[in-house]
């Protein structure tokens, strides 16, 4: 497994939000984290980053050819440089720097701090490579979506993390996402952990999913397992 997370359990003061959770994610795959907001989702994710303590259980990550790491040890810091690119849900990106800008200072996080955005962005948005001296604040929502996605690709990593890349977007827009993800995971072999709420999406990019409620995975499995009962229960507001 390229990622591997057992028993997690995670606290905000006396609440219990993440209760024993586990995931496994093989390498080359796309798995989706579903359920309603709230639920759970970003906050298992900021555990995976570093950005959120957990209280107990294990994180192991393992990157081809190597043998595993235990990701707990590891700062926050370093998990870019480790292989592992994020998309945070809202974007975050620095909208008073370029376009360029932004892609360069997310090359800062890499070991050997390269200065030169590898060909491949331009040519996943080409679009950006036009723009690419434009203030990023500038730019229409879906551009700056754009934008975080390809800052999240620049240290070309192994496994991607997206948290609701679809958040706004038209039902257009939506699709034009779902074909960008599955490009990545079919012809880049990117793994993929997608954090989303669209039904539509995840049924059209993911091989596996994991449903949360209440900080706990209430079912998980192939995507096809994930039927009509179950998106009315868990899903549907």
């Amino acid at each position: 497994m390229m990622l591997s997370l057992r028993s997690i359990n995670q606290f905000y003061g006396k609440t219990h939000i993440l209760q024993d959770i586990n995931l496994d994610l093989p390498p080359g795959t796309c798995t989706a984290i579903v359920g309603r907001s709230g639920m759970g989702k970003t906050t298992l994710v900021n555990c995976i980053m570093g950005r959120l303590p957990i209280n107990s259980g294990s994180i192991t990550w393992q990157q081809a050819g190597a043998p595993p790491a235990n990701l707990l040890l590891e700062p926050s810091e370093t998990r870019a440089a480790m292989g592992i690119g994020y998309l945070p849900q809202g974007r975050q990106i620095f909208t008073q720097m370029t376009v360029e800008e932004n892609l360069l200072i997310a090359l800062l996080a890499g070991e050997d701090r390269q200065r030169i955005i590898p060909p491949m962005i331009y040519q996943l948005f080409p679009v950006l490579f036009t723009l690419r001296q434009q203030r990023s604040g500038e730019l229409p929502a879906d551009l700056q979506q754009q934008l975080a996605l390809a800052r999240a690709l620049v240290l070309q990593p192994q496994l991607l993390i997206l948290d609701e890349p679809s958040e706004g977007m038209s039902p257009w827009l939506e699709e034009e996402m779902g074909n960008l993800i599955h490009r990545l995971n079919h012809d880049f072999g990117l793994t993929i952990l997608l954090l989303e709420q669209r039904v539509s999406l995840i049924r059209r990019v993911a091989d596996y999913f994991l449903l949360l409620h209440c900080g706990r995975n209430v079912a998980q499995g192939d995507m096809a397992q994930l039927d009509e009962r179950m998106v009315s229960t868990w899903l549907t507001v």
